[in-house]
């Protein structure tokens, strides 16, 4: 882990990540690590619960987050990023210089979501309103075209 980082209150969301010191570009912050396990025992898992600190790493396997990671909130226009080893382990790095004093961010592109929203605080100039990926919008408007035009299919004619 990068040292200096602390955690305090956060106007994104609860809990955030911030730098005591300057962070050059490039520079791994932390790793994003917990126990692994396949989506569907962690959708048993979490069950009825709202906050989870899940991190898709494929398809099936979801890291149940533990550690300094957890707190790194969602950001429309973030300043770190994710990044997969050749060994599939997580680690969040900068984007962009990080001045002391910032909250580290990254961009959470929320996929496959049971969840109907998933909106964002981030406050960025360019804020989408949304954790979901771009990919996931395009997925979710689809479904709800089909589900419409299923809808028009199966209403009784006049």
């Amino acid at each position: 882990m990068f040292p200096g980082l602390i955690i305090r209150s956060s106007s994104i969301h609860a809990a955030g990540c911030y730098t005591r010191r300057p962070i050059k570009k490039g520079v791994r912050i932390c790793e994003y690590d917990g126990q692994r396990m396949s989506k569907a025992a962690a959708d048993a898992r979490y069950k009825g619960r709202s906050v989870t600190y899940l991190f898709a790493c494929d398809e099936d396997m979801v890291i149940d987050g533990f550690g300094t990671a957890m707190f790194l909130n969602h950001c429309c226009d973030p300043n770190c990023e994710t990044e997969q080893d050749e060994n599939g382990r997580v680690f969040i790095s900068t984007m962009r210089d990080v001045a002391a004093g910032e909250e580290l961010t990254y961009e959470y592109n929320l996929h496959d979501s049971d969840e109907d929203d998933a909106d964002c605080y981030c406050g960025a100039a360019a804020c989408r309103n949304t954790m979901f990926s771009d990919l996931e919008l395009v997925r979710r408007a689809r479904m709800a075209k089909r589900k419409a035009a299923a809808k028009r299919v199966a209403a009784p004619q006049p």
